[in-house]
């Protein structure tokens, strides 16, 4: 396969890691030791996530610094992060690795690119006080494990599934879900 290279485009923008910073520096300060990445590895190396799939930090990264904003947030990549801190830990640059990529989720979401899946765990929080629910299976576990049936959580107070709904409206959480729920429905039919 021979690429037309007049169709092959890659749109950069050039304030998306600015953009990214900016927003994740309000929580943690240290974000912009992003820019300082040197491409090691170390970050790759060490990653769960990436010995089981195509998930690769340093790449990420390398894609923001460089623009390609549309290739960061609407990769399917971005979501095998499961937020274990390991690159963070390791990182020989102390940089924020695992919270700067919750950041670019973020974005992602903020910006439309979230997936249906995330988008179906979102109304379960919307709806249990939980991104997943307690089942039957694990009920009967916890009790074999000597454990109370419910967790201490919103499971066990469910008054507290209004304060879960509350924090998502008055972070604008809810919606946004809301917008991309409707999208992702229409887009079904």
């Amino acid at each position: 396969m021979v690429l037309d290279k007049e169709k092959v485009v890659r749109v950069r923008d050039t304030k998306f890691l600015d953009d990214v910073i900016e927003i994740g520096e309000k929580i943690f300060p240290e974000i912009d030791k992003v820019r300082t990445c040197i491409q090691c590895g170390t970050c790759v190396g060490g990653c769960p996530s990436g010995r089981r799939t195509a998930w690769r930090i340093k790449t990420l990264f390398q894609k923001a610094m460089i623009g390609l904003k549309e290739e960061v947030l609407d990769t399917d990549d971005l979501w095998c992060c499961t937020t274990c801190y390991t690159c963070q830990e390791r990182c020989p640059r102390g940089i924020s690795t695992t919270d700067t990529v919750r950041v670019i989720r973020n974005v992602a979401f903020r910006e439309g690119y979230a997936k249906k899946n995330h988008l179906f765990v979102c109304s379960l929080l919307f709806k249990f006080g939980h991104a997943v629910p307690i089942n039957e299976p694990v009920k009967e576990l916890r009790k074999k494990l000597g454990l109370s049936e419910l967790p201490p959580t919103v499971h066990s107070y469910p008054e507290g599934l209004k304060e879960v709904n509350a924090i998502c409206e008055k972070t604008g959480f809810k919606e946004i879900w809301e917008k991309q729920w409707k999208k992702a429905q229409e887009a079904q039919k």
